[in-house]
């Protein structure tokens, strides 16, 4: 009997995962996964001490604990508090400072979930690892691949686009042919305590807590002029160009007949943040990108010009691209049609109809050939 490890995260998805592939006949067990301590003072990571009255990681464990029990199933628990600061948080605080928006639920797939953990799994003897993730196990060429799930609105394979390649053999992903509706339906069916439970949202490290209250732990908050990228005009002050993003629409406190505005740019040197008004897409638009450190996950021709589409966010429509493989894992885009809010730092995942072909970080934008960065220094000089 094939032996698989399901990473439970305390969430109906994982829960429900792990029925699935126990009704299919799996020997199956469970795994949490401890990632990210948030009262935890450890003076050697320089991770100041976060005075949270509950640990959202603890509630979820519980949960964990819970729908294991209701299902008959073993329960492990392993920590990658130091990992996940390591090669994902680091990361995020870095990028955050070069004034892009990373995606560090990406970095905790690649490093975390389907690396750490599969090697746990490994040595325990495990044969495969399984997550809720709403994504297909599919073939392309004979060889294993992802899918876009059945269910498109959860399909979460854009956050699976750095994983190795090698670990496509070994994870299974039950929920890749089922919607979310269902999904809910079969945790009633069992009388699972989070059959009702909310999904999480943003940044898994988080929680419930405010984003910039957060980073400014890490990040110091320096106010700075907001500029009207049109008139050139001081129209605001920001409270620090890290907690801005490109597209944002809120959250600037701008007041009066002012707006509404979109984030077209920012200038950490500077520390000056650009708004353009609402019918000023032409700041917003890219025409073309660049993705650096890009993982390929299905063999295609990269001699050769690819013709396929792309995701720069989750939950983005598919964008029509024509792709040209560089050297050393880069790989330049050229859209069909502008494309609004591609944000350095997030990651460009391109698609083969429903075959996730791999994903980079997008470097550097480019309006009809010009860098964005350089329009926009050029415009204000």
């Amino acid at each position: 009997m094939t032996k698989v490890l399901v990473g439970l995260s305390g969430g109906v998805d994982s829960a429900v995962a792990a029925y699935l592939l126990k009704k299919q006949g799996y020997d199956v067990t469970c795994c949490f996964m401890r990632n990210w301590d948030s009262a935890l003072n450890n003076d050697t990571l320089g991770n100041p001490t976060l005075n949270d009255d509950i640990c959202p990681q603890e509630a979820d464990y519980n949960d964990a604990k819970a729908v294991s029990e209701k299902l008959g199933l073993e329960l492990l628990r392993v920590d990658y508090i130091s990992e996940y600061w390591e090669y994902v948080f680091k990361n995020f605080l870095d990028e955050y400072a070069k004034g892009r928006t990373p995606n560090p639920d990406i970095l905790c797939n690649k490093y975390i979930k389907f690396d750490a953990f599969v090697e746990f799994a490994k040595s325990k003897g495990f044969d495969k690892i399984a997550t809720g993730h709403y994504v297909k196990n599919g073939s392309f060429k004979g060889k294993p691949c992802l899918l876009k799930a059945h269910d498109l609105n959860k399909d979460q394979s854009y956050f699976l686009a750095q994983i190795k390649r090698d670990v496509l053999d070994i994870s299974l992903f039950p929920l890749g042919d089922i919607d979310k509706k269902e999904v809910r339906a079969i945790a009633h069916e069992l009388d699972l305590n989070i059959a009702d439970k909310k999904d999480s949202t943003g940044i898994c490290f988080i929680g419930e807590r405010d984003f910039r209250e957060f980073l400014k732990n890490y990040i110091p908050m320096k106010k700075g002029k907001i500029i009207d990228i049109e008139t050139k005009e001081v129209i605001g002050e920001h409270e620090g160009v890290y907690y801005y993003t490109i597209g944002q629409r809120k959250g600037f406190g701008i007041g009066g007949n002012k707006g509404p505005y979109f984030c077209v740019g920012k200038d950490v040197y500077k520390n000056e943040l650009y708004l353009a008004s609402k019918d000023d897409v032409k700041w917003l638009n890219a025409t073309s990108c660049l993705l650096t450190g890009f993982n390929l996950l299905a063999d295609v021709d990269k001699d050769k010009e690819l013709l396929c589409n792309a995701k720069f966010r989750y939950r983005q429509k598919d964008n029509p691209v024509k792709a040209r493989f560089l050297d050393n894992d880069e790989v330049y885009l050229e859209f069909r049609e502008p494309v609004k809010a591609v944000t350095e730092g997030q990651q460009g995942v391109l698609y083969l109809d429903d075959v996730m072909i791999g994903g980079g970080v997008i470097d550097k934008t480019y309006y009809e050939g010009a860098d964005k960065k350089e329009i926009l220094k050029s415009y204000l000089e």
